[in-house]
């Protein structure tokens, strides 16, 4: 959608689900406009109501939908929150509600996003004796990905700089004065660390720039950190390209390369503005340097088995041995475990600077009963070397490839003129899909339509075809949906070029 650049200012007080904004009238000496975005449903009965349990009961799951339109025309006519949405529905809608405001907005995409819980600026681990993660005490965690927006706007209420692309998110993660809401806050800040700035930059810089630290508390009280993991959280941040359907890295933005001087500074700024400091200094850090750790999770399609295979590389002159733990984990995409469903150890002998690998096999009859929304994963790998008492530990998230639907077309696609949309499935799974939900929308192109398959057997090929008349020339896209409870995010889309009549 196409945004005008007209002049913004914030008024300094936040609304629900993100921002009060003030737009001008027709003059600079008109009255105001005061707009309160508020997309979320928490606190205010907002547009959308959110849901990560992996129950939509009386709803529509997040993934179905295919567009921000029905979402607000629902809204519009029942005047009640709209179920359900999660972190790209929310900012999906919002980036439509603030474009047509005229605010120029774009929605990124933060992989390996933090959610630090209480206000440190860094994400604790803690492990047991054993080496392995305490869940009962850790309540920081990592989401594979999350969704917010940018908005473009002036803010006189800070320095000069600091205008230009804001955060703001509606997705009602943490409460901030009370109420769910987060931002505006300035990207700027962010990358330097000013996390002194309004608004919730501390939790915003934690979740693209936290350090992990993964610690055990010692029997006589004293809190030794294994170690220190400072390249995991925020990997990769990116937005939809400028003219065109590829994504653009926009990490640099938000902070400088991982590991340099000017990030670290940055890091040492936000703690110094952002984190109380410690009353007690009960906490050693003493870091494994002999050996090092990585595993790497074999790219997999739904339904199939895999590998995990794990590295040690020993540095030293001597021999060592690691007890491993490996801990795979059925996850919602925010990083919250539904259930454990791989569990499995082994002893590793290490010889002297050389490097060792073990491979452990996932079967697909291990996960697949249990598999949640996106097929995601997250896996937990630590390992306790015998002669010197230290841990390893290393987690990565993983998602498995779900298959996608085809979209073609047939006919002339002219305006003013009937044309024939075809959807394709084929059912990758051991089993049937039932109860299967269809959604094909394109703007433009025809109205979204719905269309209900009681069962598709397993392997066998479900075809829709659709019947339409594009209204507008031009390029146009065809957005397809797949829901059910076995299998979720199966999405298509195909680019159209309407010709005039």
């Amino acid at each position: 959608m196409y945004c005008s650049l007209m002049p913004i200012s914030i008024a300094i007080s936040q609304q629900n689900s993100l921002l009060c904004i003030i737009l001008p009238g027709e003059n600079l000496h008109s009255k105001f406009l005061l707009v309160f975005v508020c997309i979320n449903s928490r606190d205010d009965n907002g547009v959308i109501a959110g849901s990560w349990d992996n129950t939509y009961t009386y709803g529509v799951a997040p993934s179905a939908w295919t567009g921000s339109v029905d979402i607000l025309l629902e809204y519009y006519s029942s005047k009640q929150p709209v179920r359900y949405g999660q972190c790209w529905v929310f900012a999906g809608v919002f980036n439509t509600f603030l474009r047509c405001l005229g605010i120029p907005a774009r929605l990124v995409t933060n992989y390996s996003s933090a959610h630090d819980n209480n206000a440190n600026l860094q994400l604790d681990f803690f492990l047991d004796d054993e080496g392995q993660v305490d869940t009962k005490i850790t309540k920081d965690s990592v989401w594979n990905y999350h969704c917010w927006n940018e908005a473009w706007m002036t803010r006189p209420d800070l320095p000069v700089g600091f205008g230009g692309w804001q955060v703001v998110d509606g997705t009602p993660q943490e409460t901030s004065d009370g109420m769910y809401r987060c931002g505006p806050a300035s990207v700027q800040a962010i990358k330097h660390g000013h996390v002194c700035f309004q608004f919730d930059a501390p939790f915003v810089y934690a979740e693209v720039n936290s350090d992990i630290v993964y610690s055990r508390r010692q029997k006589n009280g004293t809190q030794v950190i294994e170690k220190i993991d400072t390249t995991h959280i925020g990997q990769l941040i990116v937005t939809k390209e400028v003219g065109g359907d590829g994504m653009m890295e926009i990490t640099e933005e938000y902070k400088f390369p991982e590991g340099s001087a000017e990030e670290r500074l940055a890091l040492e700024t936000a703690v110094m503005y952002g984190v109380k400091k410690q009353t007690t200094q009960d906490t050693t850090y003493q870091p494994q340097m002999d050996v090092d750790m990585d595993f790497q999770v074999q790219k997999a399609v739904l339904g199939s088995d895999f590998k995990v295979t794990i590295t040690f590389r020993n540095k030293s002159r001597n021999y060592y041995t690691a007890t491993t733990y490996l801990s795979g984990n059925i996850v919602f995409y925010t990083g919250v475990p539904k259930n454990e469903f791989k569990k499995h150890s082994f002893s590793a002998k290490l010889e002297p600077s050389s490097s060792s690998t073990f491979d452990v096999l996932i079967k697909s009859s291990e996960y697949l009963s249990d598999l949640l929304d996106q097929a995601a994963f997250h896996f937990f790998v630590t390992a306790r070397i015998t002669e010197t008492g230290k841990i390893l530990a290393v987690q990565k998230a993983t998602v498995l490839e779900i298959p996608m639907l085809r979209i073609k077309t047939q006919g002339e696609m002219v305006a003013g003129k009937e044309m024939s949309v075809t959807v394709e499935f084929t059912n990758p799974l051991k089993q049937t899909l039932e109860n299967v939900t269809l959604r094909l929308e394109g703007p433009g192109v025809l109205r979204t339509m719905k269309k209900e398959f009681r069962q598709i057997p397993a392997n066998s090929t479900l075809i829709w075809e659709v019947k339409c008349t594009p209204k507008r020339p031009g390029l146009r896209k065809l957005i397809a949906s797949l829901n059910c409870d076995a299998l979720r995010h199966v999405y298509g889309e195909l680019n159209v070029q309407i010709q005039k009549s």
